[in-house]
């Protein structure tokens, strides 16, 4: 699998030229973020994806920045500064639901919150960030690596769902404008990512695998074409 990995590395290498690719690491210690079915931090699920995605984008010769490794950065400012000069900024996360749709179980003795009708990934552009254009496009090119995949986008984030409506850049592919300050901010074209709903009770568990990791770095390792 190693030797697979490595022979895909060197071939999308010597395809696409070496870019920087800033790799923030949604939310912080202080503050974690979302928390899954099972009680987990959203951002212990975002430094295990980053870290995977940070591995694959070297193994294939590009440099990687990664951004709040160690979970200190809590100024979201500081995060697209650290980007400047990247050929592109994702800030992953993880995602949760609307309070009215999380439902109360038992984990270990302790109620956690659940919603196992939202699944899927989404991902974030602002459409008058200096860089919509080429965010855009990258956008794009990641949803469609991540479907080639098997991975299925979201759609509760779409006009209509009560606390969200956000509009949709394109629906099939699950891209969705957004103010948020590290696509908002800056002249790197930026992404923010949604790895999937840790709410649901199924999915929080799928995107822990190591496995899940490696196919969702693999999937945005062959979109970087869009850079060229």
């Amino acid at each position: 699998m190693r030797l697979l990995l490595s022979l895909l590395s060197f071939s999308y290498a010597c395809s696409v030229q070496s870019a920087t690719i800033a790799v923030d690491v949604g939310h912080h210690l202080a503050a974690p973020g979302a928390i899954s079915a099972y009680g987990v931090g959203e951002f212990n699920y975002n430094l295990a994806l980053a870290r995977s995605v940070q591995s694959t984008l070297q193994a294939a010769g590009h440099q990687v920045n990664l951004i709040n490794g160690d979970g200190q950065m809590r100024e979201l400012r500081a995060r697209v500064q650290a980007a400047a000069g990247a050929d592109l900024l994702i800030s992953i996360h993880h995602d949760s639901v609307q309070p009215q749709y999380l439902q109360l179980w038992d984990v270990a003795g302790k109620s956690q919150r659940y919603a196992d009708q939202f699944s899927g990934y989404s991902l974030f552009v602002h459409s008058q960030s200096a860089q919509f254009g080429r965010s855009l496009a990258c956008a794009q090119a990641m949803s469609q690596s991540l479907q080639a995949k098997g991975f299925k986008p979201t759609n509760h984030h779409a006009p209509g769902v009560a606390g969200e409506d956000r509009v949709q850049l394109d629906p099939l592919l699950g891209i969705y404008d957004a103010d948020f300050v590290v696509v908002r901010l800056g002249k790197t074209p930026a992404i923010l990512f949604e790895a999937g709903v840790i709410v649901n009770r199924a999915e929080a568990l799928t995107l822990q695998e190591p496995a899940t990791q490696a196919q969702m770095a693999a999937a945005i390792l062959n979109s970087l074409s869009c850079l060229k």
